[in-house]
């Protein structure tokens, strides 16, 4: 094997062990994504795509030749069958048609892979972009759960304080409402005591008004009768 197609062979088996990498389950995509995302795959990411194509070409390159070598060496396997050549032709000629197919497989299974672990690096980085997406989707639906819950049970509180402070100043109503139907029945009862006092003054002040009317009458007819009797011990001294 020339040295091209043995780089091109080491090349091949180099993606085979990146595949075979990539494919192992207990490293999870998470960790390919922070490491997609290091500073040091950054600074090659942006000279990687050159390289991606420059690669690819070559490879394709060396494909066509391949397919050309392998379509050269059948046509000349016919041709030499047809004239019946010798048999060490024939075995040369088997050896480099063997050699264009094993050269076009390496080829083409090498670009095949460059394709593949190109899709599969995207793959995984867009299914740790998602992840992440998903469980900070997931912590902002929690957080929004929490805080819904969080005001309903504010709301029924606020009702229950709310319902707590109307029945308390339902009491204090009641129980000022007592009060003063309270204080309106000793302001009656004094009011009836005092109406009950003033009935016995006025009975009193008419029963003196009348005893003194009494006492007047017979003072004056006291008074007549002592004039009377000065009157007559005048009139027996002028005898006299």
């Amino acid at each position: 094997m020339s040295l091209h197609w043995t780089l091109i062979a080491g090349f091949l088996y180099a993606e085979i062990g990146t595949v075979l990498l990539l494919m192992v389950p207990f490293i999870s995509s998470r960790t390919w994504h922070a490491f997609f995302k290091s500073r040091f795959f950054r600074g090659l990411q942006s000279q990687m795509i050159y390289y991606f194509y420059f690669i690819a070409s070559i490879l394709l390159l060396f494909f066509l030749d391949a397919v050309r070598e392998m379509w050269k060496y059948s046509d000349n396997e016919h041709k030499n069958g047809a004239q019946n050549s010798h048999l060490d032709a024939q075995m040369q000629n088997h050896m480099r048609l063997f050699r264009a197919q094993r050269n076009m497989y390496i080829s083409g299974f090498a670009g095949f892979l460059c394709l593949v672990i190109n899709w599969m690096v995207n793959t995984l980085s867009n299914n740790a972009t998602l992840k992440a997406e998903k469980e900070a989707a997931l912590k902002q639906a929690e957080s929004a759960t929490k805080a819904a819950e969080a005001m309903l049970k504010s709301n029924s509180g606020d009702d229950t304080t709310k319902q707590d402070k109307d029945a308390t100043q339902t009491d204090e109503k009641s129980a000022g409402v007592k009060k003063l139907e309270d204080k309106v029945a000793e302001l009656e009862a004094a009011l009836q005591s005092a109406n009950k006092n003033v009935e016995g003054m006025r009975c009193q002040s008419q029963s003196l008004a009348k005893e003194y009317d009494r006492l007047l009458e017979e003072k004056d007819k006291l008074e007549k009768k002592v004039n009377i009797l000065k009157g007559e011990n005048n009139d027996n001294k002028k005898e006299e």
